[in-house]
């Protein structure tokens, strides 16, 4: 059914307007609700968005892909605004955001400086998709907000939300069908409008005309506390002044910045391979980190919340037939034009039109098939999508759940290689034995290694063939010189032969701290020398 949600093909003028066009109606819900998560104007997100979306579709790493205010971002944000009312109230708050946003863009900026975008091809395949369905799921659930309606305030002042009572739901769950069945046939009949943009113009269109009541984007501001309507005001500098300028100030949102600097790197970066894959082109990351950074320190300049890749408009985009540039531009574009000269038709939008979408973006990024995987990859596979799926879906911190994928995939793979060691006797005389060494000598391994030799019963002159394996780190290396010390003290010989260039080339450079010999006849390297024992 939905083989053909993502299809490889060549963007053109037309089709990156059109999707652009669609993806900038669908940034409006999100942006405002990131707003009320960071607990700033409903403007404020969407300023971002712009900003942020404007910058890294003209500079970034990957055509194609949408930046925007985001859930992420928002929530490490508001620990900022928090910190700042604190301090000094409403206004210090914001101030302590901009600020904090303006030194988390420098540090991704310095990110894409020293080419840190690189690292990301360091996650493993497993952590992929357990960010992919992770933040498919965190997208699913965050549409069910929609379902709610005001209800009234806490004791503490909160605003309490309750479900639509059963006539609203009932509409709100139609509309929301009928979206995603537009999406889903329209194209069977034409391609030459972008299904999810039709889907939203004849939901639109339809609600506008009267023919049903349902909830809007007015509503929706309505319900955090606005008035319904959207500021047509264009930021100005953001006003820096009062701020406890010094290390201490610093220090208090440096822990802050850096998280949103992270978060919003790991982000942009997952989505760009996640694109990649699905377009079959390469984006460059380093380049991304540049952008990033740069659009963050812009938007926090200009009063804004900053941003980083939003997964969910960027895959609406794709499904939308955007690849270029043009697509993120007009995006951007028609987001500041709808907030400056459409607000009022803009947020009489059903907001049902925009869930189907979202939904449709859910169904599509899921991935399906790793359902299937059950049996037939290692548990420890498996173990690893889901424990990067919960942490996105319970913590919604991607960050986290990135580190801990990469981090259960790199024990994993420790723990397999290091039950990998083979050593083979393939000559055995009564002055001389030679073992073949296959596999990776490593802090996990050196164990297992160290085990298959015993001194004190070997032979005089032992000879151990690197040909097939590899000495990867600090402790191989000191593997071999306490084995070749516990030979010496037990009046034998051992020495190697065979060792790769790279592995010589490492026990070259320690030659100052270790004693270990060569074999003489090694036909490819002379590179140890013996140091003189001492008395």
């Amino acid at each position: 059914m939905f083989s053909e949600f993502f299809r490889k093909k060549n963007g053109n003028w037309k089709d990156d307007t059109l999707s652009g066009l669609t993806v900038a109606l669908a940034l409006v819900p999100e942006a405002i609700a990131f707003s009320f998560l960071a607990g700033v104007s409903p403007v404020v997100g969407l300023w971002s968005a712009v900003f942020v979306g404007f910058i890294t579709a003209s500079l970034g790493g990957r055509p194609g892909m949408i930046s925007g205010a985001t859930g992420a971002i928002a929530i490490v944000a508001a620990k900022a605004v928090t910190l700042g009312n604190e301090a000094g109230g409403e206004e210090m708050g914001m101030k302590y955001l901009f600020a904090t946003l303006i030194l988390a863009g420098l540090i991704q900026f310095g990110a894409g400086i020293l080419k840190l975008g690189r690292f990301i091809r360091l996650v493993p395949h497993p952590v992929m998709i357990g960010f992919v369905n992770g933040l498919a799921i965190v997208i699913g659930l965050g549409q069910l907000g929609f379902f709610k309606e005001f209800a009234g305030l806490a004791e503490d002042g909160s605003r309490l939300m309750a479900w639509l009572p059963m006539p609203k739901m009932a509409l709100m769950i139609g509309l929301v069908v009928a979206s995603m069945a537009i999406i889903h046939f329209l194209p069977k009949l034409t391609k030459a409008v972008p299904s999810a943009l039709a889907a939203i113009v004849l939901i639109g269109v339809l609600g506008y005309f009267g023919l049903f009541d349902a909830r809007t984007i007015a509503d929706v501001l309505k319900d955090g506390g606005g008035d319904g309507t959207l500021s047509n005001d264009f930021p100005l500098l953001a006003d820096l002044g009062g701020l406890p300028w010094g290390w201490e100030f610093l220090k208090t949102i440096l822990p802050i910045a850096l998280t949103i600097a992270l978060v919003g790197l790991i982000e942009s970066l997952m989505t760009m391979q996640l694109i990649d894959e699905m377009t079959e082109t390469r984006g460059h990351g380093n380049r991304e980190c540049l952008a990033q950074g740069g659009a963050n320190v812009l938007s926090g300049l200009f009063g804004g919340m900053g941003g980083c890749a939003m997964i969910g408009q960027s895959l609406i985009n794709i499904r939308s037939g955007g690849r270029g540039r043009t697509s993120g531009i007009v995006a951007a574009l028609a987001l500041a034009a709808f907030v400056l000269f459409a607000g009022p038709v803009i947020v009489q939008i059903p907001i049902a039109a925009l869930v189907g979408v979202m939904f449709m973006v859910v169904i599509g990024t899921f991935e399906w098939s790793s359902l299937r995987t059950f049996g037939k990859v290692p548990v420890s596979e498996i173990l690893v999508i889901a424990a990067v799926t919960l942490v996105t879906v319970f913590l919604h911190n991607l960050a986290l759940a990135v580190f801990v994928g990469v981090i259960l995939s790199a024990l994993v793979f420790a723990w397999e290689s290091s039950r990998h060691v083979h050593v083979e006797l393939v000559h055995d005389t009564e002055e001389e034995r030679i073992y073949s060494l296959e596999g990776l000598l490593y802090f996990g391994s050196v164990r297992d290694f160290a085990d298959h030799f015993q001194a004190r019963s070997d032979v005089p002159s032992i000879v151990i063939d690197f040909a097939r394996a590899r000495v990867c780190d600090l402790s191989g290396i000191e593997a071999i010189n306490a084995l070749t010390e516990r030979y010496r003290k037990a009046g034998k010989r051992l020495r190697l032969r065979h060792l790769s260039k790279d592995c010589a080339r490492m026990l070259n450079r320690a030659d100052a701290l270790i004693n270990i010999e060569m074999a003489e006849d090694d036909p490819d390297y002379l590179v140890a020398r013996i140091r003189p024992q001492q008395d």
